[in-house]
């Protein structure tokens, strides 16, 4: 099973239906199937082989899809890296992964030539994909200019050959490179096609980094089913309703600040956005706030996946959304769960504990670290790490992370729950709660918000004082509001509530 012959096939009986678009730039399947083939072609041509490390330190561009195909073809193994990462981060992933060739863009060559000394990879071995040309790196157009646009040879792979290393967001400190096979991403294909109901006439839209393990729940499906995928630079929300609208946007991922903003937009009508029928949430819990306004704007297309790298997930699907608003889904079909206490044994219906789940997209484990994956994953059973429980349809309710759980007085406090309450209050546009040490309680909770605009009168004490009047219990009462005009986020836009808990524990 290779993966790579998907786009074989769509070259081969759908070649004029556009594949691709990026900026100003359309690509039908049989000219995008030719650019993969002329960068596998050029992979073997430079000696690189059968599962050997490809890295890449790049924006979305077109060529970052290209290497995602051309590696499957020619069985290489890609390991897309964050450009947010410092030199220290970066030099310790690259020669973690065993990296024999990295791909860079203008704008991070600075970052890559900074760790260039670290790494034993042979100069001609570093690429940039833009620019015209920089000392120490070869041109991207250089390197595929000579290489055959016809198919690469068989590169004999089976569905347990690795396809990717993607690694983890690194809060723990330890490189943490979660592995997918060809099987695993074959099953992303099917399995994410079946659920939310992707055609060969879809058309896919993606804003966010497609560096990220989400960003693949519909680039495998879209290219799947021969559809048209459009991948944006960055996010805009404004560029998002102008494509949604021109293209006619069927499907599209997001995570919650981004649906956010989309949701505040005054152009995210009805007329601009009707041609959706999915919109689906990742990467952290929307707000029953926001899932509220999204049914009455959208009805009957909103999807949320709650799921880990490592492979296991579950999917609110939109037909259950509006009656199990706060749940996070049920297993899709292959899928088992349980929820476990600290000795591993199943908790009954509507207990509180951790999320324990196995299923088809599991990783192998990480890559290199044994000791790691032997901690994760117990008689084949991923433990999570987050907690939550069923109701009696099987349905998952998310409560917290494990270790975002703040302990005030004794008392277990889950930051989603003064998160809800907090999301409501008409003068709030985001909130993140933590907890911080404190002397008397061992920790307390503390929000922060991002005002909406037209809402900058607002004080903190206000905010406070609603916020404590409407949670349900004293122990969910926060110690203070820190008003923010932005969070920290990471590079696929999810909340950085540690580098805010840190900073304000140096105060």
């Amino acid at each position: 099973m290779n993966i790579g012959s998907i786009m074989t096939r769509q070259a081969l009986y759908r070649p004029k239906h556009t594949a691709v678009v990026f900026g100003d730039q359309r690509l039908d399947y049989l000219a995008f199937n030719a650019q993969v083939n002329k960068l596998a072609n050029a992979l073997i041509a430079e000696g690189i082989g059968k599962d050997n490390k490809v890295a890449t330190v790049l924006p979305n561009c077109l060529e970052l899809l290209i290497l995602y195909w051309a590696v499957a073809k020619m069985g290489a193994v890609v390991v897309p890296m964050s450009p947010l990462l410092q030199p220290k981060g970066l030099s310790n992933l690259l020669r973690n992964a065993d990296t024999a060739m990295v791909l860079t863009a203008e704008a991070y060559a600075p970052l890559v030539e900074a760790v260039q000394d670290n790494l034993e990879i042979a100069p001609e071995r570093y690429i940039i994909v833009d620019g015209t040309g920089r000392a120490n790196f070869r041109l991207y157009s250089d390197l595929v200019a000579k290489a055959a646009e016809s198919e690469p040879p068989d590169a004999g792979l089976s569905d347990q050959d690795v396809y990717n290393i993607i690694y983890s967001s690194g809060t723990t400190g330890d490189p943490k490179g979660i592995v997918h096979t060809h099987y695993v991403r074959a099953m992303y294909c099917s399995l994410f096609s079946q659920t939310f109901r992707f055609t060969p006439e879809s058309v896919v839209l993606h804003t966010g980094a497609v560096i990220f393990n989400g960003a693949f729940v519909t680039l495998m499906p879209s290219f799947f089913n021969g559809a048209t995928y459009i991948l944006h630079k960055t996010f805009n929300v404004s560029e998002v309703i102008e494509t949604i609208a021109r293209e006619k946007v069927t499907h599209i991922m997001m995570v919650p600040a981004q649906i956010i903003a989309l949701l505040n937009h005054p152009e995210a009508t009805k007329e601009n956005l009707g041609s959706l029928e999915m919109v689906l949430s990742l990467g952290a819990p929307l707000h029953l706030e926001q899932k509220q306004q999204l049914e009455e704007l959208l009805p009957s297309v909103f999807y949320e996946l709650y799921g880990l790298t490592e492979g296991f997930l579950t999917i609110l699907d939109k037909l259950d959304a509006k009656r199990k608003q706060g749940s996070v889904g049920a297993c899709t079909p292959f899928y088992e769960m349980r929820i476990c206490d600290d000795d591993g044994n199943n908790l009954p219906t509507g207990e509180v504990g951790e999320i324990v789940g196995k299923g088809p997209t599991m990783m192998p484990g990480y890559y290199n670290r044994p000791d790691l994956t032997e901690k994760a994953v117990k008689d084949g059973w991923l433990f999570t790490g987050d907690m939550g429980y069923l109701d009696d349809e099987g349905f998952l309710y998310l409560v917290d992370r494990k270790k975002d759980m703040i302990i005030s007085g004794g008392v277990n406090v889950y930051p989603r729950d003064i998160e809800e309450i907090a999301s409501q209050h008409l003068a709030i546009l985001e909130v993140a709660v933590f907890g911080l040490p404190s002397d008397k309680w061992g920790e307390t909770p503390v929000a922060a918000v991002i005002l909406k605009d037209g809402c900058e009168d607002s004080s903190a004490e206000a905010l406070q004082d609603w916020i404590n009047i409407n949670v349900e219990a004293k122990f969910q009462r926060v110690s203070q509001v820190l008003i923010m005009d932005d969070f920290p986020r990471s590079a696929a836009g999810k909340t950085l509530k540690r580098i805010m808990r840190d900073e304000l524990a140096k105060d």
